[in-house]
This record gives structure tokens, sequence and C-alpha cells, in this order.
């Protein structure tokens, strides 16, 4: 433990004590665990939630993952989203020889060695990449994806100056750093809101003497919050997500009572004949696609089947998608091996083994109807609307 990576700050008639680690070094992993044992404090904060936790100490936690249950509460985007963390933080540890977080653990279990309480700190996952999502104009939203998969896929070896670098970042911040300077909302979520975050709950936990175990990266913005006296931002601001605007929200209704009347309005003035036609169209103009995207995927019959018969809905529901249905019944019928579980976090990056890997198959049921299903409900919407002009 050098003198230099822990800073003391005190308040009031407390001690905070910073230790600043890399979370890619097994010389914090020793430093960490020399410094709790040596100071001894009162209370052990740490740079993880829960999710992160069990994640880490867990090496079976994938045997334990309830698919079917993720997809049926709109989850599979989020799990997609860690997914990639952990792709990304694979290759971090198969190129450094350290699993990122490793550290952190170390400070969670000689902390219950010596009976000192623990309190996890850290933001979880999931609201910081749904503030991050939600808070980027939804013009940048497509480059922010494509950023993304750029970054999972990039097999480029990292240099000494990448090494060092990662040394002094979280796994999140490191993966968002990836992406340059484009997206300045996203750092301002995923560092500047998590120093906040991470320093409401230290000043909250108990204790005269507290050692808080962070990413060398975040140590500098939360000495100057804990010392310069200003108070963090308040954690319920931090944890909420931003709704839709109320503009989406009226389109995304819109848009679907006025194909459902423009039905009507045929029926009214055509007849019977002429709304079975157009509501015929909408079928399959809508399933067609959204059956074909599901093939894509290698789908299984019955999700096909599924894409086909629930796209004429969910295009006209805005808070349906039909990837949710097919992915469902995909993972119903086809469910994923334990061994691809464990390995997709390696998988993840190489294209083939999206459609090799079951789990990576119900992404790309999820994933692939959604797009041919927008094209095909356009053409469905421009011929309906073409039929109520005499």
């Amino acid at each position: 433990m050098t003198p230099d990576s822990i800073q003391s700050i005190p308040i009031g008639d407390r001690e905070i004590l910073l230790l600043g680690t890399a979370h890619v070094s097994s010389e914090s992993v020793r430093e960490v665990e020399e410094a709790v044992r040596t100071l001894r404090p009162d209370c052990v904060c740490v740079e993880l939630d829960k999710g992160r936790l069990d994640a880490l100490s867990d090496p079976d936690a994938w045997k334990k993952l309830d698919l079917i249950a993720i997809i049926r509460k709109g989850q599979l985007s989020t799990l997609v989203a860690n997914l990639m963390l952990a792709s990304h933080q694979k290759r971090m540890g198969m190129q450094t020889g350290v699993k990122p977080g490793s550290e952190l653990v170390a400070a969670v279990r000689v902390a219950g060695e010596l009976g000192i309480p623990v309190v996890l700190v850290d933001r979880e996952i999931k609201t910081t990449l749904g503030r991050a999502w939600a808070l980027t104009p939804w013009r940048r939203r497509f480059l922010l994806a494509g950023s993304l998969l750029e970054g999972l896929f990039d097999r480029t070896p990292l240099d000494e100056q990448k090494l060092s670098e990662m040394r002094e970042q979280d796994s999140l911040t490191a993966m968002m750093d990836e992406m340059g300077k484009t997206f300045p909302e996203i750092r301002q979520v995923v560092i500047v809101e998590r120093d906040h975050f991470m320093t409401g709950r230290i000043l909250a936990s108990e204790g005269r003497k507290v050692l808080a175990v962070v990413g060398a990266g975040h140590r500098a913005g939360m000495a100057e919050l804990l010392s310069g006296g200003k108070a963090p931002l308040a954690e319920q601001e931090l944890v909420r997500i931003p709704p839709p605007s109320r503009i989406w929200a009226v389109l995304g209704w819109s848009i679907p009572a006025l194909i459902v009347a423009s039905f009507a309005w045929v029926g009214y003035h055509k007849g019977v004949g002429a709304m079975g036609d157009s509501v015929l169209y909408w079928i399959l103009v809508t399933g067609l696609p959204a059956a074909f995207g599901t093939l894509c995927a290698l789908g299984h019959p019955l999700a096909i089947l599924t894409g086909f018969l629930m796209a004429p809905l969910t295009t006209l529901h805005p808070l349906l998608g039909v990837g949710t249905f097919t992915a469902l019944v995909q993972a119903w019928f086809l469910p994923p091996r334990v061994h691809e579980m464990e390995s997709v976090a390696e998988d993840l990056g190489s294209l083939p083994k999206w459609w090799s890997n079951r789990l990576l198959r119900i992404f790309l049921c999820f994933l692939l109807p959604g797009l041919p299903t927008t094209i095909g409900m356009l053409f469905g919407v421009s011929h309906i609307f073409k039929g109520l002009v005499p």
C-alpha cells in the first residue's frame, strides 16, 4: 500500500479514506487487502452494486438465469447491454491477466472476515445505462448503437498506453471511453453522476473511520465533492429514468388510432369487403416481414409463426414489440444450454456464434423482426391512407 493510493478527507469528527484502485491490476488486490487489515475501518464502502457483486462472486450465476421471466418483464434489452459489458470485461481480463473487479471483491471478502460492515455504494448498471440512453438525443442513438457494436467486435490488441488508461478506470467507464468524446451526455451519466451517487452513499454510511474502495478514475471527482463541502446531487434524481417526450407518446398512440379509424372509415363508406381487403393487406405487409426477420435469426418454426401472427397487433400498440413475443417463444422451445450461457460473453464478440449460441439466437429473435416489420408498417400505412382517397 503506497502513501499516494489513499487520500484522507476529514469531515467533522469523521475520516473518509479514499482508496483509488486499478480494476485490472493484481497490485490493487494486494493493496486493498492490506488497507482493510491495517486500517481496520468502522465501515468499508465499495464501488459495487448488488447485481455486480453477485455476478463477480458467483461464477455459476448464469445457471440461475430465468430467461423467460426476463423476457416477460421486458428486460431483455438490459440483459443484452449487461452482456456487452461482460464481453468487454472478459476481453480486458484476457489481455491484462486480472479479472476486472477482483480488488472490489477482495475488499468485501476481507471485511467480512474481520466483521467490518460493508456498504455497496455504486448505482445499478441498469439505471446507469437507462439514464445514458434516455439522455442521448434520439438523432444520435443510432450512432451510439453503432459505436457499441463496433467496440464489441473490435479485437485490436491493447498497447501499453491503453492498458495504463484501463488501470485508471472501471469497466463501464472504459467501455464508454472507447466511443471517444462523441457522447458527452454519456460521460456525464457514467462518470460525474456516479461520483455524486457514491459520495452520497459514503456520507450516509455509519462509522467515524470509513474506507471507500473506488476506481482511481473516480477518486479525484469524489474527493472534490467530499472536501468542498458541497452536497452531492440527491439520489432520487440520480436514479430517475427520464420519461419519453409527450410528443412521442402522442404520436405513438395517434398513428395506431388513425389506422384503426381508417379501417372503420373504409368499412363504412366502401363496404365490409373493402375493409377486409385492407385488414388482410395489413396482416400480410406486417406479418410476413416479422416472420422473415425471425427466419433470418434461425428462429424456431413456432417463433416464426408467432412473428407473423403478432406483428399485425403489436404494430398497433406503441408499448409492445413483436420481438418480445418471438424471443419468448424461442426461449421456451429452444432454451440455451448451460455451456452456451457460460460462454456467451466470449461468443458475443464473434458474429457467426450469434447463430450457433442459443442464448444469442434468442437475442436475434428479439432484434431482427423489428426493422422489417417497421418497413412493412410504413407500406401498410401508405396503402391504407391511399384507400381513403376517393
